[in-house]
């Protein structure tokens, strides 16, 4: 998921060469085997170990179920934007059987795993993680493949493809803002998450940063899309469009403090110890590539020079994390530290929330 967001952004790079385009068809490839791969081991896991029930039951591994749907929608992102100058002929009708795929599996973790969450597993409010706004999230990547999706149709599809779309961003958008809240009020009455931890401060940023991206392409699309198909209310093109820009522009808003808070938690964690490499640090590439995708396309959308510089920044910057975190991996993979035992790391993690709550009660906290 995270790989093949740094793919689409290099594609979209504000100041594009050949060689990015190369780079990020390179980067998409890997995006593609890595996903195809982690299929493979999570089908394996669950034929072997048939546990599928105690994933849904677990109140941290459920959540990374969205993260499937999340990542196939990456690979049809860049499946439309690699092969569109082509015109090939047989992508258009495989980008839209993929798209569909991919809503079905964000739909069923969108409806399953928060019910799951106030039905059947257990919660305290001390150690919700932000990882709580994942199964709402894939709804929200898919409404804006959608609109990537509908770039390559036209008539009907392509508004019918809007239209669920634009369902979808609503859906996941609204969930996620309640979601975000109630880690918000965490945030407040317990402070940080222990530095283990620490990185999942930026998962609030993508659904921010998506939902602002999305909005703006879903507009794009109305305003060439509904004139001629909706010929009975034509003008609604144009004026999603606008709201699309100005909805789009707020949420951006709304992630730039996230995004400053996420960064002021890091830098502060980091100032008083040391952070620990773990594969949770791959939790801050997608937040902050979505937040990048929104930037440029207010660019694409506005001109000006602010946002366009602003997106360049960012996509460098997330590229080099990028860059950083796979080399961490594969030296930490050949070491065997990253495959510590999950227990032991909840065990920390636990211990961790204790100590740090042991003395003071969140009443305390309020004082």
């Amino acid at each position: 998921m995270g790989t093949g967001i740094i793919g689409a952004l290099l594609i979209n790079f504000p100041y594009s060469t050949p060689a990015l385009q190369y780079i990020s068809w390179g980067i998409s490839l890997v995006n593609l085997v890595v996903f195809l791969a982690c299929c493979v081991l999570f089908s394996w896991r669950l034929i072997q170990y048939r546990d599928f029930y105690s994933i849904l039951m677990h109140p941290q591994q459920s959540m990374l179920l969205g993260a499937i749907p999340m990542g196939l929608c990456t690979l049809v992102v860049c499946l439309v934007w690699t092969l569109k100058p082509y015109s090939v002929s047989w992508m258009p009708t495989l980008a839209l059987t993929l798209w569909c795929i991919d809503v079905v599996l964000s739909v069923m973790s969108f409806l399953v795993i928060p019910f799951l969450v106030t039905s059947h597993q257990k919660h305290a409010l001390e150690t919700v993680n932000a990882t709580l706004l994942l199964p709402a999230v894939p709804t929200i990547v898919a409404a804006t493949g959608g609109a990537i999706v509908a770039s390559v149709h036209n008539g009907s599809i392509a508004t019918t493809i809007v239209t669920i779309s634009y369902m979808l961003w609503a859906m996941g958008m609204g969930v996620a803002m309640l979601l975000t809240i109630v880690y918000l009020i965490r945030l407040v009455l317990f402070k940080l998450p222990p530095k283990e931890a620490i990185a999942t401060v930026f998962i609030p940023l993508g659904p921010f940063g998506q939902a602002s991206y999305g909005i703006q392409l879903l507009g794009v699309q109305s305003a060439r899309l509904f004139p001629t198909e909706l010929s009975q209310i034509a003008y609604l093109g144009d004026i999603l469009l606008s709201i699309g820009f100005f909805v789009g522009l707020m949420i951006w808003s709304l992630a730039t403090w996230w995004f400053a808070h996420a960064v002021y938690s890091m830098v502060y964690t980091r100032v008083h110890g040391k952070i620990p490499f773990h594969l949770g640090w791959w939790a801050l590439i997608f937040p902050i590539s979505t937040f990048a995708a929104s930037t440029n396309s207010l660019w694409i959308l506005t001109g000006y020079r602010f946002f366009r510089v602003l997106a360049s920044f960012i996509i460098v910057g997330v590229t080099l994390l990028w860059i950083l975190i796979v080399a961490r991996t594969v030296c930490y993979a050949w070491t065997g530290e990253l495959f510590k035992a999950a227990s032991v790391v909840q065990l920390e993690l636990k211990d961790t929330v204790h100590e740090d709550f042991d003395s003071e009660s969140p009443e305390e906290c309020l004082e």
